[in-house]
């Protein structure tokens, strides 16, 4: 399966954001999906998993309340609602695919797609 994420740009902070994650070859309903980032000199991180039918979400504390993951199987598309950004969100944001599951850890996931970057100003 090929991921395309889209939908970073330059933003201020308190601004929002929505990110998207397109499929091709493969059908994502019955893949877990998740979103991860990963900061200029930072390691990559979760930001926020979901599972094939969309009845498990998991978020990293720090953009609870603020980012919102869902999934339109029929579109085949994975989404990230960025809301309330901070400069400390800025990094390339990554979608991943898993074929058993979800959750938090990046090695577990099967297909990565390109980073699409996020710029949020102060």
């Amino acid at each position: 399966v090929q991921l395309q994420a889209s939908g970073g740009g330059l933003v201020q902070a308190g601004d929002s954001l929505r990110l998207s994650c397109a499929a091709s070859g493969r059908t994502l309903s019955s893949y877990g999906m998740g979103w991860f980032r990963q900061a200029p000199g930072k390691e990559r991180e979760f930001v926020a998993g979901i599972s094939w039918s969309g009845s498990r979400i998991y978020y990293e504390d720090f953009v609870k309340g603020r980012f919102t993951i869902s999934r339109d199987n029929a579109k085949n598309t994975v989404y990230l609602q960025m809301s309330s950004l901070e400069p400390e969100d800025t990094a390339y944001y990554y979608c991943a695919a898993r074929i058993y599951g979800t959750g938090n850890s990046a090695s577990k996931y099967d297909y990565w797609g390109q980073g699409t970057e996020v710029t949020v100003s102060s």
